[in-house]
């Protein structure tokens, strides 16, 4: 069987490029990140179900959604180093078995902390995925079609969680909860075999000694000060802490943990807002949150395009005004509020988040020298899931204190439901004030000056 790299480079001698030189590898990459993705935001419209399954408080439940985020990012920093020590493509079908397995367990967990400890395998499974499949497209890219190709890998990174809420709301209703575990074991299988069958094997790289301090201490937190003083001091660290040295990459870095943290902070508020406050049920609940992944779908390849022409600057700040218009909308929230009009939210949230995702994660990319791209996905990964993490919990426990705030009024007569209500509408507030200042920083954002001396990062 022919090698799709070699094809690539033969084919860039003889004619133009065509997407169908690297269609097959894309597909498997794209298989299993959205296996992963997709499990990301299952669980958010079954929430309330596993709160009632387990009669756990909902503090406790989130901690299966935080639980698995913490999990990616905790194993994401070794995707660098296991990638050279035991080439790019093992490691990829190794974590998409792994996450398979940690999916199965999920299903059959009998309380909520068994369910939160195979969701941490499910994690540590899923953690290597993204970083690894964006490293490997992105050498499988021609530079000048980079942001076209990224911008079709990176459908499944917002198409997936916004499709999970339709298929988790139909097999809760129809099925059991359970199924929206299982599902992922028959993905899994034909991203096993897609994989085996068509991911390259990239030519082989000197594996550097492996950065033990970083190891031990970066999954207890990437931003204690042992830590990054340790990586800026290895010679090949187990997170390329230098890229930070490009203001390009900085600022690029710094507006995705913003929008991270406005996107993931607020994406388990619809589903809970739409069962707990209006009263839907969990498959009514995953169709009204189509128009989200509609969205998605239409502006994500179309930001790939204006980013090959016109950089990720006007994307960006379209898909940022977008959320921040979105969320605003939503603070104005009521328990009579038009579903249409939540639905016209939704589907401008997805907008924007397929505009301006799909343009900070080429941006950054393009920000950071050749040499070191895949040890940089690792780091951007890694810190966009801590993100994610905070932001889930940090949201989740905002709504709890405004919704326990609001009880006092509930006895002079105040409907419940509009008290709670309420505290969405402030919740929904909070996040769009954070989209706010990414807007305002995506204003400053340029094109990256091309870095080529491996000495300046050394």
């Amino acid at each position: 069987m022919s090698d799709p790299s070699a094809i690539i480079r033969n084919t860039s001698e003889e004619r133009a490029f065509a997407i169908k030189d690297i269609l097959a590898p894309l597909l498997a990459v794209i298989i299993g990140t959205f296996m992963v993705l997709l499990d990301s935001t299952v669980v958010n419209v079954a929430v309330p179900t596993l709160v009632q399954y387990f009669d756990s408080p909902l503090h406790t439940i989130q901690w299966s959604i935080a639980a698995y985020t913490l999990a990616l990012s905790a194993v994401i920093p070794l995707a660098g180093w296991l990638s050279d020590k035991f080439q790019p493509k093992r490691v990829f079908l190794i974590s998409i078995g792994l996450f398979t397995i940690g999916s199965v367990l999920c299903a059959f967990a009998q309380t909520a902390e068994q369910l939160i400890a195979f969701r941490v395998i499910q994690g540590m499974g899923g953690g290597m995925v993204s970083p690894i499949g964006m490293a490997m497209v992105y050498r499988l890219a021609p530079p000048d079609k980079r942001g076209s190709i990224i911008g079709m890998f990176g459908i499944p990174l917002l198409l997936a969680p916004a499709l999970g809420p339709v298929l988790s709301g139909w097999l809760i209703e129809f099925v059991s909860w359970q199924w929206i575990f299982l599902i992922n074991l028959p993905i899994g299988m034909i991203g096993l075999f897609v994989g085996i069958k068509h991911l390259p094997s990239f030519s082989e790289k000197e594996a550097p000694s492996l950065d033990i301090v970083g190891m031990l201490l970066g999954p207890l937190g990437i931003a204690l000060l042992l830590f990054i003083w340790s990586c800026l001091r290895h010679k090949q660290p187990l997170l390329e802490l230098r890229a930070f040295r490009s203001a390009d990459f900085t600022r690029g870095i710094i507006i995705s943990w913003i929008m991270q943290a406005a996107m993931f902070g607020s994406v388990l508020l619809f589903p809970l807002l739409l069962q707990q406050i209006r009263g839907f049920t969990p498959l009514t609940t995953g169709l009204i949150l189509l128009p989200q992944a509609v969205g998605s779908m239409i502006f994500m390849p179309l930001a790939g395009k204006l980013f090959d022409k016109v950089g990720a600057r006007p994307p960006l700040v379209a898909g940022m005004t977008l959320m921040t218009a979105a969320l605003f909308t939503m603070s104005f929230v009521r328990t009579d509020t038009p579903l249409l009009l939540i639905m016209i939210v939704l589907f401008f949230m997805g907008s924007g988040m397929g505009l301006s995702m799909m343009s900070l994660n080429t941006h950054v990319l393009n920000a950071t020298p050749k040499h070191l791209v895949s040890r940089v996905t690792p780091l951007t990964s890694a810190s966009q899931q801590v993100i994610a993490s905070f932001a889930v919990a940090g949201f989740t426990g905002y709504l709890s204190s405004r919704m326990t705030s609001s009880l006092p009024s509930n006895s002079v007569g105040t409907n419940p439901m509009e008290s709670h209500a309420a505290s969405f509408s402030d919740t929904f507030f909070l996040a769009a004030c954070i989209a706010c200042v990414g807007l305002v920083l995506s204003l400053f954002l340029r094109k990256p000056k091309q870095i080529t001396d491996e000495s300046s990062f050394h």
